[in-house]
């Protein structure tokens, strides 16, 4: 029998956007939870993010939405509130990344859904926190990014070409925060019988990830200037060129630099002054890094790495996407879940949640719906089904991991 998951029981209502709520929501379905995404009857934006699938689904949303139910309506006109007040009633989490005013207009502002089902869990995430003078802006993943100093501190020169990084951890960081968060309130839920507000926000996510470098700056005003990807706490950390791609080396602490130095047959550094502890070797490593960039001149990626490794110092290579998904290890681990859906030429490598639980793990990815797909007793008592799906051409629902046509419906 399938692994039903350790949070069985408990129902999530997903109104979040994007990455931050619904990537909340995905972590809790990964592991048992009832999650339901609703979306508006044209469906999210974030469906559409970098589309590949012949009616225009994005990979994002293939990601954000594994092992969800999943319905569409109108919250703003009162037969759609009336649905979301049946729902809440049901429901133990209420997943909702917008902005308050529009929390308020939907009726899902804590105080309502509250009215609905006392001991209800809202999770709203935000951009800047609120209290603050920037509590009404908007903002996504970069925002964070760009306000913590970490922008800054991988730019060239004093501030010069900051770079962002393409992959989305801001966002990430903060989902993962919030699903800790539902796991605390429920835990609370279950001593007291009291329900509560799950917040996070962007800009704290990025700052608690850039602390130790913000906390290094209160304390001793250091102001470090930005030396691109090498780094200035140790030595060698960089990326460095080989004969036909790219490496990183991570050399961090007195043993691995002791092992690193006898590779380069540099013994004499170990007592040399500059290079006495890893803060001098951080100063000092335009010096190292040039060091071992002559090393890697004399090899190809898989030799270094090779070499390297044998040496136990820590290196990988600097890969292409398509690398990432062809890499032998990733594969031999089974990192990815290859799940099919309709339009799509090939199936999609999902990743799974990257926690594993030796007697409880998480569930099997069962697909995702397309836009206007409902769970059948859902459609059956509220009559919300659409008669056809607007990117699908029918409506349908999942279940049991099987597509099959949903009750049609006269609304």
């Amino acid at each position: 029998m399938a692994n039903k998951g350790v949070l069985e029981g408990i129902r999530v209502l997903d109104f979040g956007r994007y990455i931050a709520g619904p990537y909340c929501g995905t972590l809790l379905a990964e592991f048992g939870a009832d999650v339901i995404r609703i979306e508006k009857l044209t469906g999210g934006e974030d469906r559409l993010q970098a589309p590949i699938t012949e009616t225009g689904d994005g990979g994002l949303f293939m990601q954000m939405n594994r092992n969800k139910r999943g319905m569409t309506l109108n919250p703003m006109k009162p037969e759609g509130q009336d649905v979301v007040r049946k729902l809440v009633a049901t429901a133990d989490v209420v997943i909702a990344n917008l902005p308050p005013q529009t929390l308020k207009a939907m009726n899902l502002d804590y105080e309502s859904l509250k009215a609905v089902k006392p001991d209800i869990i809202l999770v709203h995430p935000t951009a800047y926190g609120e209290g603050g003078p920037y509590s009404e802006r908007v903002g996504f993943d970069g925002v964070g990014q760009v306000m913590s100093g970490a922008v800054y501190m991988t730019s060239e020169g004093d501030g010069e070409r900051p770079y962002r990084a393409q992959a989305p951890w801001v966002d990430f960081t903060t989902a993962l925060h919030c699903a800790f968060g539902v796991l605390l309130a429920l835990r609370q839920r279950d001593a007291t019988g009291t329900g509560q507000i799950v917040s996070g926000a962007l800009l704290a996510s990025a700052l608690t990830v850039s602390n130790g470098m913000l906390i290094e700056q209160a304390v001793i005003n250091i102001n470090r200037v930005p030396t691109g990807n090498r780094g200035q706490t140790a030595a060698p950390v960089d990326i460095f060129r080989t004969k036909d791609g790219w490496i990183l080396a991570q050399v961090i602490g007195q043993p691995l630099y002791e092992r690193w130095a006898k590779l380069m047959g540099e013994e004499k550094w170990l007592t040399d002054e500059r290079f006495s502890n890893d803060i001098k070797r951080g100063e000092n490593g335009e010096v190292i890094s040039a060091r071992m960039q002559v090393w890697c001149d004399d090899y190809t990626t898989n030799e270094a790495l090779d070499v390297l490794g044998k040496a136990m110092i820590p290196a990988g290579p600097v890969l292409k996407p398509q690398q990432a998904l062809d890499d032998p290890h990733v594969n031999a681990m089974n990192f990815f879940e290859h799940l099919d859906f309709p339009g799509m030429a090939k199936a999609a490598p999902v990743m799974k949640a990257p926690v594993y639980l030796s007697q409880t793990p998480e569930r099997s990815a069962i697909g995702r719906r397309c836009l206007g797909s409902i769970p059948t007793q859902f459609s059956m008592s509220w009559a919300m089904a659409p008669t056809r799906s607007r990117r699908c051409g029918k409506s349908v629902s999942f279940s049991a991991g099987r597509w099959m046509r949903a009750p049609e419906s006269s609304t």
